[in-house]
């Protein structure tokens, strides 16, 4: 190559440069801003959750190819404006790196909703570990509005009482009633401190009647979640029982029953 044809290459790739460092900025900003607005909308009620979720779907389903598309796009241009020893050079890393960022945000997000590879959730939004006697909510009541979903165990439109036991069992077999063989108080003061760790809004707690209540705020769309927590005996022992339930939506794509794992978890903790 002529040194003329040397010292016009950079001029050439000049203009290409700061375009795909842009057009990286832009891509990454616009598909961050998307799927934000999904729960945005229902933040500032906009929208109910219903169009934020079908926001987030549709968010899922263009992020992969934005994100590596800006991927790949923000290497070459900070490798180039590199390589060339460009002017701006710092300038175009700092747009496509920016860019790049926000498109892997914009990419996460949605992806964290997608069930793990061949799990099937069932569509319910109920869970508790006992089916037959599930855990009333009482104080929590006044707190749940008109709109949000019944608390009737099995008082949902597409299931019974006996199809969402059969489902709870199926798919979360592992959530059944916990026996202790401790003092009620120590067992009781333990789950409080379980629910305080877990961040969950303490409604009601009384020793007395032997249960808690408490709502979860989910981090995204800041949905309302349920809880109640009794405490039985049985020959002696704890009988701990728990409920989780939706105030909106039907499936819950495993939410309630991860949350009342993690809660049982923290109890069976040495």
């Amino acid at each position: 190559m002529s040194p003329i044809a040397q010292s016009s290459l950079p001029n050439k790739l000049d203009i290409p440069l700061r375009l795909s460092a842009l057009l990286v900025l832009f891509a990454g900003v616009s598909l961050g801003l998307f799927t934000l607005s999904s729960a945005v909308g229902i933040w500032v009620g906009a929208w109910d959750f219903r169009t934020g979720l079908g926001i987030l779907r549709m968010a899922n389903t263009a992020a992969p190819y934005l994100f590596w598309s800006c991927l790949a796009l923000g290497i070459a241009t900070a490798l180039f404006a590199l390589l060339m020893a460009h002017q701006d050079r710092g300038r175009l890393i700092v747009y496509a790196g920016i860019g790049t960022a926000i498109a892997a945000l914009g990419y996460a997000v949605p992806e964290s909703f997608r069930p793990p590879e061949g799990v099937n959730y069932p569509m319910i939004h109920d869970i508790t570990t006992n089916t037959d006697y599930p855990p009333q909510f009482v104080d929590i009541l006044p707190l749940r509005g008109t709109e949000s979903n019944s608390v009737l165990y099995g008082g949902a439109e597409n299931v019974t009482a006996e199809e969402l036991a059969a489902l709870t069992k199926e798919a979360y077999p592992d959530l059944i009633p916990r026996v202790y063989d401790e003092r009620h108080a120590d067992v009781y003061r333990r789950a409080l401190n379980a629910v305080e760790t877990l961040g969950w809004e303490i409604v009601s707690a009384d020793f007395d009647s032997r249960r808690i209540e408490a709502t979860d705020t989910t981090l995204w769309f800041r949905f309302k979640d349920d809880i109640v927590i009794t405490f039985g005996t049985q020959s002696n022992n704890v009988v701990v029982n728990a409920r989780s339930t939706s105030r909106v939506g039907v499936g819950d794509v495993g939410a309630n029953a991860n949350r009342l794992r993690a809660f049982f978890a923290l109890m069976d903790m040495p």
